[in-house]
């Protein structure tokens, strides 16, 4: 079987393919972020008030989405569903995981155990999703 030319994360991140839990001839077994050291390494990062869980990938530091969610939206919108509908509407592309960043957030519990996806966003983009959750109200 011949396999498809490597992608970048931007690439497999603005693909118009859905995210699913079975795997995509266009997505590597590692999922669609490259699993390299220095994309896997994690660090706490102040936002708004509370440490968060990032990772730096080309040079961009991205903070986990659901923990985000879980610290600061929760209680502004009706559930990460609506998350993600807001994302698509203010045209943001979240960042999704590969396995070896999904296993270090749950060892550090910023997604829960049987969690075996995550989504990463930049600051910028989570400052505009959070000021779009307050202005709703």
């Amino acid at each position: 079987m011949a396999h498809a030319p490597p992608i970048s994360v931007a690439a497999a991140v603005n693909s118009s393919t859905p995210a699913t839990l079975s795997p995509s001839p266009s997505v590597t077994p590692s999922g669609p972020m490259e699993n390299t050291p220095q994309n896997n390494e994690c660090k706490m990062v102040e936002v708004r008030g509370a440490k968060l869980a990032s990772f730096t990938v080309n040079g961009n530091e991205l903070i986990c989405l659901p923990q985000a969610f879980d610290l600061f939206l929760k209680h502004l919108v009706g559930g990460l569903h609506t998350v993600y509908t807001k994302l698509k509407r203010l045209e943001i592309t979240p960042v999704v995981c590969n396995v070896e960043q999904v296993r270090v957030l749950r060892g550090l519990g910023a997604i829960q155990p049987g969690v075996n996806r995550c989504k990463l966003i930049s600051r910028k983009d989570f400052e505009a999703l959070y000021i779009d959750c307050t202005n709703a109200r």
